[in-house]
């Protein structure tokens, strides 16, 4: 049975798909004729026509200056990408990081903060509620139209939104962050794991925009690890899914990779080991080789077009690719090719915006089906 086309007992669902058909025309790109619009949808002009009325009603589409010209101009319609704010907040153990776009992704604003590693999980909230309402009241427009948050955290977090499990943050374990954040801003909110969602964001806009598997380690105070599949941010059962780091015999937490972490300036290490120094290249070498036995394990299992290297770290360069790259060759029988972050610092808090923005997709538009999002336009 065929679920995919609606049939003619089914005018809502017939309306819904050429409503998400239309958007997807309309949306990022200049404005555009019914004409176009019928084109790159396969509507009917009548249909198309009766979708951009409704739209319009709604506030998400607007009719925009013809063009000047010979002869009638044909009317032009645009996507009011400005109708609708997301915002996504990177929760790390070091700092907070925020982004907040319209609804087609544009950045509108960042904010960024400072925590301090031993603060307590009740005043770490507290930090994060503030910054957040801070960040939204020096942007009463966007305030108002807040469609929906998500924030990326370094844990496990179950389908519903609740922390299962943060090492680097216990006091957070059980904690429903989800419905404390909504109520903060009085709109849906999600939660995610931290690496889950550069996954997501290399997926979206980095390097991973070409490669159906991927997998992303972000790697730097931690080491943790996101998967795509098929196009489509894996997750597992209950959210735990690339947390290879729990096993021991894997060796990321070994003692080469706690004697780089605890160097009082890592990116000096780094530094010196690319000017050959035999003491520091030594130290990476460690490193690179503990981080090699965790990535080999999910690269044997998956078989990924790309392996991307996020976080910290990744400022090394080639410094750490290099002989990351080596161990790789060695331990797996197809490695993939090896590429780092361009995203920086903002990898996290973008992956939060495309999860949020799926979110409000769904909630707005109806839209149930993110590959489109996913793969390149």
């Amino acid at each position: 049975m065929n679920l995919s086309r609606p049939n003619g007992g089914d005018p809502a669902l017939l309306r819904r798909l050429n409503t998400q058909v239309v958007l997807r025309a309309l949306r990022g790109g200049p404005p555009v004729t019914v004409t176009q619009l019928s084109g790159a949808a396969s509507l009917s002009r009548q249909t198309v026509e009766a979708v951009l009325a409704d739209l319009g009603e709604r506030g998400w589409v607007e009719e925009t200056e013809p063009e000047r010209g010979m002869g009638r101009p044909a009317r032009r319609y645009r996507f009011r990408n400005e109708a609708g704010y997301i915002l996504g907040v990177d929760v790390g153990v070091h700092k907070l990081l925020a982004v907040l776009s319209d609804l087609d992704g544009n950045e509108v604003a960042v904010r960024r903060s400072d925590l301090a590693e031993e603060i307590n999980g009740a005043d770490r909230l507290a930090h994060i509620r503030r910054e957040v309402l801070d960040l939204l009241a020096e942007h009463p427009g966007p305030r108002a139209a807040l469609r929906s948050l998500c924030l990326g955290v370094p844990g496990i977090v179950g389908p519903g939104g609740r922390i299962t499990l943060s090492t680097p943050i216990p006091d957070w374990n059980g904690l429903d962050l989800a419905n404390q954040a909504s109520r903060w801003v009085g709109c849906p909110a999600h939660v995610e794991n931290d690496a889950n969602l550069a996954a997501l964001a290399e997926r979206w806009q980095g390097s991973a925009r070409f490669a159906d598997d991927c997998l992303y380690i972000l790697t730097g105070h931690r080491t943790g690890a996101g998967l795509i599949i098929g196009g489509r941010l894996h997750r597992g059962r209950g959210g735990a899914a690339g947390e290879i780091g729990a096993l021991a015999v894997l060796r990321w937490e070994d003692e080469g990779t706690a004697e780089l972490r605890s160097a009082t300036d890592v990116g000096n290490v780094f530094t010196r080991a690319a000017e050959g120094d035999s003491r520091s290249l030594a130290l990476v070498g460690q490193f690179a080789r503990s981080l090699a036995q965790g990535a080999a394990a999910m690269v044997l299992t998956v078989n990924p077009d790309l392996l991307i290297i996020g976080g910290g770290y990744s400022r090394a360069g080639e410094v750490l690719a290099a002989p990351l790259r080596a161990h790789l060759q060695d331990l797996c029988l197809d490695p993939p090719q090896i590429t780092l972050s361009t995203l920086g610092e903002e990898c996290v808090a973008l992956g939060a915006v495309r999860l949020a923005l799926d979110g409000a997709e769904q909630d707005l538009f109806g839209f149930h089906d993110r590959t489109e999002h996913l793969s390149t336009e």
